[in-house]
């Protein structure tokens, strides 16, 4: 069948340029009701409802009742084909300004939007990449032709783009910790360009690469900016989880602290173990640093964590203000709070822990599948 004349295609870029901008947006996703509940896109003037594809296929009557008329429809499906069936029956009823997301939610999870995030002091900026369908953040910082990575995510091909646009060489690649929920993309980003990886070696016991120690008291420089490591070994979420200071202007904190909430310490299996690193780097290592600090996690997990622009950003001070998760009283009710009624695990987080220390070696459409559904890297995320 013949696509019909008045659909409209709609990219992930333009799709999270609407929710961006808080533009009204009406979508139906048409994937399993499982796969519904366990993620969907959002957005704070995004209204969405849920009806299987195979719900539709003599029709979309049942559709049409819940859609309204007139205002912009995207269909969702996970990969194309099935939101643009029901999109050209959508239009074929009668209706206008229909859309169908192109390449799917695989589409959407893979998509990165790059905001500047600031100048730096001596020269160069800060950038972040906001994966909006999965709630991963990278860093680049970029000084007098050089940069360097942090959480680098696996389309590396991005971030070699973005660098070369900038005129500067990518030195270095760092990850703040051994991650669960993705797939990192520090170490191929490393091999393809030459740079340096680095990676904090408690998390590093078992992998079988060759990378560089990321220990307290090894500054790195990058063009005429130094993102300082020491003082702020900050384990909790896993045992070498290493927060970075960059141009004593941002703390980049990985996995251990978030805007609305904190990092879990149960994604190595090591909750009772690791929970009072954890209650230790919030409640007494970060106390110590400069209040005046932008703090830069590696994830957020609710879009009301995005700010201005899509940025994911707030002042220490802040944060300690309205975090909850740096407003528990009492340290057995942190423990508890840390431990007990966690939110599910991330899809496949053993097998993408076996890829990201070089045990395992899945394939691109592999590794798509395994990144699959929200990040839940913090205690609230549900």
């Amino acid at each position: 069948m013949n696509a019909a004349p008045n659909i409209k295609i709609m990219n992930a870029k333009e799709l999270t340029r609407i929710v961006l901008a808080k533009e009204e947006l009406f979508i139906l996703d048409v994937r399993n009701e499982s796969d519904f509940n366990d993620w969907k896109i959002e957005g704070e003037s995004v209204d969405i409802i849920n009806i299987p594809y195979f719900d539709l296929l003599d029709g979309v009557d049942e559709a049409l009742d819940q859609i309204p008329d007139g205002k912009k429809l995207l269909v969702v499906c996970a990969k194309e084909g099935s939101s643009k069936f029901v999109a050209e029956q959508i239009v074929e009823a009668g209706r206008t300004n229909v859309h169908y997301l192109e390449g799917g939610m695989k589409a959407w999870s893979e998509h990165l939007e790059p905001v500047e995030i600031g100048e730096l002091k001596n020269g160069g900026s800060l950038y972040q990449f906001v994966r909006i369908g999965k709630g991963c953040l990278s860093y680049m910082v970029v000084s007098q032709g050089e940069a360097a990575m942090i959480d680098t995510l696996r389309m590396t091909d991005v971030f070699e783009q973005f660098a070369k646009e900038k005129g500067a060489v990518i030195k270095h690649t760092l990850d703040t910790h051994l991650h669960a929920d993705h797939i990192s993309g520090g170490r191929k980003l490393a091999e393809q360009t030459g740079a340096t990886y680095w990676l904090p070696p408690k998390d590093a016991t078992e992998v079988t690469f060759a990378y560089e120690k990321l220990e307290e008291g090894r500054d790195i420089s990058v063009g005429s900016t130094t993102i300082r490591i020491q003082p702020v070994y900050s384990p909790g979420h896993t045992i070498g989880s290493t927060s970075f200071i960059v141009d004593d202007q941002y703390l980049l904190t990985g996995d251990i602290l978030f805007i609305e909430s904190i990092g879990r310490p149960d994604l190595a299996g090591k909750a009772e173990d690791w929970v009072g690193d954890l209650h230790n780097t919030l409640y007494s290592r970060y106390k110590e640093l400069s209040q005046d600090l932008i703090v830069l996690p590696a994830h957020f997990g609710k879009v009301t964590e995005l700010g201005a622009g899509g940025r994911v950003m707030a002042k220490l001070s802040e944060l300690y203000q309205n975090n909850p998760g740096l407003n528990i009283q009492h340290e057995e009710e942190f423990r508890r709070t840390v431990t007990e009624n966690l939110p599910p695990q991330p899809n496949a987080y053993q097998e993408i822990r076996q890829t990201n220390m070089g045990k395992i070696t899945p394939s691109e459409d592999e590794q798509r599948e395994m990144e699959v559904g929200p990040n839940r890297c913090a205690v609230h995320d549900k």
